[in-house]
């Protein structure tokens, strides 16, 4: 068994996606945002970002960790964002929001931020099930 398919991955390019057909260019054609992976010590970080040590009643001194997923979202949202800058002061004084998180939910509406963090997930692979990744490795 070689270990050059380790060494030598395939360079990951970055996704352009229509977040929203509300904002437009000079042309009128809705604005590409560019989305790139995570690695997963990134992930690791947002993950203990998100995640807090909660008491358990009626056991002192014992807890449970719970992981905020709504802000988890976002916050892998946000980092897989290479365009716009989510974290650009000028941008977010526009929207008159503080902190890129923020900024993205204010930017886009309801169904659009959905489907936005839908393809955030999808293009770091959360999108596949363990069976379909069985599946194409066995093909």
């Amino acid at each position: 068994m070689s270990l050059s398919a380790f060494l030598n991955p395939v360079k990951e390019e970055t996704c352009k996606v229509v977040a929203s057909k509300r904002f437009i260019d000079e042309d009128g054609k809705p604005v590409e945002w560019e989305l790139r992976t995570i690695t997963a010590d990134e992930d690791e970080a947002i993950r203990k970002a998100c995640t807090k040590r909660m008491p358990i009643p009626g056991r002192k001194g014992q807890f449970s960790q719970e992981t905020d997923l709504n802000k988890y979202l976002g916050l892998l949202a946000v980092s897989c964002t290479v365009y716009p800058n989510l974290n650009d002061v000028e941008l977010q004084n526009g929207y008159g929001v503080m902190g890129a998180d923020n900024l993205l939910k204010t930017m886009l509406h309801a169904g659009e931020y959905t489907q936005y963090v839908s393809k955030v997930q999808e293009l770091n692979g959360y999108d596949s099930s363990m069976d379909e990744l069985v599946e194409e490795a066995k093909n």
